[in-house]
């Protein structure tokens, strides 16, 4: 008896209908890889887990994978500012030189080169 309610949710009715447009090796195999790559994350999970766990046991400094962290727990060449610096204070490399004139008065490379005028005053 059909009560109007969907069973199953959205996303696994377009899975199966796509599914269901191939030929049945098709499914088999899009399935066993699904599950191949399921099982692979769960492995490599486990063995991180054993690893981290091997090196608190024995007091040995953690791997540098399991250190490393992930997304914003790692911020690489961009660490957070030092105490007394703060938000656009700090510019790191990208600070420029201490004494630079700016604005239209400094043209650098790119000012006209001074003519010498020879005509008689």
């Amino acid at each position: 008896m059909y009560t109007g309610v969907p069973l199953a949710s959205a996303k696994t009715q377009i899975f199966e209908a796509v599914l269901g447009f191939l030929p049945d090796w098709v499914q088999i195999t899009v399935l066993a890889l699904i599950v191949l790559a399921v099982v692979a994350g769960w492995v490599v999970k486990v063995r991180r887990r054993l690893v981290r766990r091997r090196a608190s046991r024995a007091g040995l400094p953690l791997p540098v994978a399991a250190r490393q962290g992930t997304g914003a727990d790692h911020l690489g060449a961009y660490p957070p500012p030092q105490p007394g610096q703060s938000g656009a204070d700090f510019l790191g490399p990208y600070a420029p030189a201490q004494r630079q004139e700016s604005g239209a008065d400094f043209l650098g490379a790119y000012a006209p080169a001074r003519q010498q005028d020879d005509r008689p005053a």
